[in-house]
């Protein structure tokens, strides 16, 4: 059993410091850093996640609480107030992206195995989706939204495969989503999701050419002619398949065959009306097609465990680069825990692993022992034997 280091130290050996160090030195993070490391701002950082530090001072006070404990973590000492502030907002945010990035391909490949398929067809499924984060905007007047109002957006790619996040951008909060997913390449034969915040006819076009294929809803108000209506089995129709056609939109008829859809009417029993998805991909099953769109709610479950476990609603930063340092240390530190998640043999639930991590960041316990056997008493101690008084 492991007691050499705390839970916590244990965590973030999942992210090498040399892979760090690398990724530092290639972004120049370092050149007036003054004594002061980006190791122990990350430490800080997710420490702020982790152990749901309310603000700059409550991150230094706990780090200073625990200060024998931070040799382990690669910590000499911990950081002042004043510092971290500083560091935050002027250190490049894009370490962190990186990082991330880095730990999103090695971490997924090493629990791939462990990520049972929902679906029989071997795309890659993924879900596009964004989220508002409201901000003061007399503090962020950076992060324009309304007249009145200030919000960050977070825009996201999961993947279905241990529903991991994938890609994430941060924009201020009038960005349109769309204007986001343009912009992001997918590799041809990817499933992806998303919902009618990201309909617009030209970019389907783009996806169908790419070979990526999508599933979303369909706009009530588009305009579209019917090439083919398809027959619906009767076994289908008592199923809820009203109706299979494929069409062509108005704004992309002109380019053919490439530009052909899918619209498929689904009664919901569930919702009590009747649902309709658009797709590109003229072989899925209408049935299977309507799953997919039903697993896009994913995105949502994550992004609210996002917002409710770590610290993603309020900032201890105001300036963009230091609202992005606390975005991506929030989602490095959410794709340690969903590892941790897939990783262990006990039914955690994502927030219950969250909130019992919190509680045990400075334990010195073996951490896959724990995850395992959470109620466990450490070390195979014997919780009915009692410690024998000395009788006077």
């Amino acid at each position: 059993m492991n007691r050499v280091c705390s839970i916590f130290a244990q965590m973030m050996s999942f992210v090498p410091r040399t892979e760090f160090e690398k990724v530092v030195k290639e972004h120049r993070a370092e050149r007036h850093a003054r004594g002061f490391e980006c190791w122990t701002q990350f430490i800080a950082m997710m420490f702020c996640h982790l152990g749901r530090a309310q603000s700059l001072a409550e991150i230094t006070g706990g780090l200073a609480a625990s200060e024998g404990k931070l040799r382990h973590l690669g910590v000499t000492a911990p950081p002042k107030k004043s510092t971290l502030a500083y560091a935050n907002g002027h250190r490049p945010w894009q370490v962190y992206r990186a990082l991330f990035e880095r730990l999103f391909r090695r971490l997924s490949a090493d629990v791939q195995h462990k990520t049972g398929r929902k679906f029989r067809f071997n795309n890659k499924l993924l879900s596009l989706d964004a989220t508002l984060i409201p901000v003061s905007l007399s503090a962020f007047d950076w992060a324009k939204y309304r007249r009145s109002k200030g919000a960050v957006k977070l825009h996201l790619v999961l993947d279905h495969d241990g529903y991991l996040p994938r890609f994430a951008a941060m924009t201020e909060g009038r960005t349109h989503e769309i204007q986001v997913a343009r912009q992001i390449e997918f590799e041809p034969g990817t499933l992806l999701v998303m919902d009618r915040g990201y309909a617009d006819a030209e970019w389907f076009l783009r996806l169908s050419e790419q070979g990526v294929f999508f599933v979303t809803r369909l706009k009530d108000s588009a305009e579209y002619g019917i090439v083919e209506e398809r027959r619906v089995p009767e076994q289908k129709a008592r199923a809820g398949i009203l109706r299979d056609e494929v069409i062509l939109l108005a704004k992309t008829q002109e380019a053919g065959p490439k530009a052909r859809l899918r619209r498929i009417e689904v009664w919901s029993e569930e919702r009590q009306e009747t649902i309709v998805f658009l797709t590109n991909h003229l072989q899925l099953a209408a049935a299977t097609v309507a799953a997919v769109y039903q697993d896009r709610w994913q995105i949502e479950l994550f992004f609210k465990a996002l917002k409710q476990s770590l610290r993603l609603k309020t900032f201890v930063g105001t300036s963009a680069n230091a609202v992005a340092i606390q975005i991506w240390t929030a989602l490095i530190a959410m794709l340690l825990v969903k590892y941790l998640q897939l990783r262990s043999t006990h039914d955690w639930s994502l927030s219950n692993l969250v909130a019992l991590l919190r509680q045990q960041l400075f334990v010195y316990r073996d951490l896959m022992a724990w995850l395992n056997e959470p109620f466990a008493p450490p070390g195979g101690l014997d919780e009915s034997a009692q410690m024998a008084l000395p009788l006077e």
